[in-house]
């Protein structure tokens, strides 16, 4: 399951998302004070990174279905891209005063990571196929 560089990428893909749990969307400043906003305040983005960290966890451990592992990590990536959009159209429609952290982009190194994953286990595939047809290849020769 790890020797291929796949599985970082999965893995690495469900970091960033799982990492979306515990920090904060953005910081509103008011005068001297400031208040920090979470990810998990608004229900559609809890529901969102919730169904995309399944969904890269599900293609981490599916390993032994490449075709299948091949397809979540393309949806998580959708997903991804769903929620990195939805964060854009907030920070262009924030009002004064708020500032967004670094964190609003890791649904973008999510998308990287799942795009080269499924690449990837696309390309194993591929060389399964190919060397399965080899050797079937070879058995009607002989």
């Amino acid at each position: 399951m790890w020797q291929r560089v796949q599985t970082l990428y999965l893995f690495l893909s469900a970091l960033f998302t799982g990492l979306l749990f515990f920090c904060d969307k953005a910081r509103i400043i008011t005068g001297a004070e400031s208040e920090g906003v979470s990810f998990l305040v608004y229900w559609p983005y809890l529901v969102l990174i919730v169904l995309i960290t399944l969904l890269n966890l599900i293609a981490l451990c599916s390993y032994k279905f490449r075709v299948f592992q091949m397809r979540t990590a393309i949806l998580s990536a959708l997903f991804s891209l769903a929620l990195q959009i939805w964060l854009a159209v907030d920070y262009f429609s924030c009002p004064e005063g708020v500032r967004f952290h670094l964190t609003v982009l890791f649904p973008l190194a999510t998308i990287v990571f799942d795009i080269l994953a499924a690449r990837g286990i696309w390309a194993d595939e591929l060389m399964v196929r190919s060397a399965s047809r080899l050797r079937s290849a070879k058995r009607k020769n002989h």
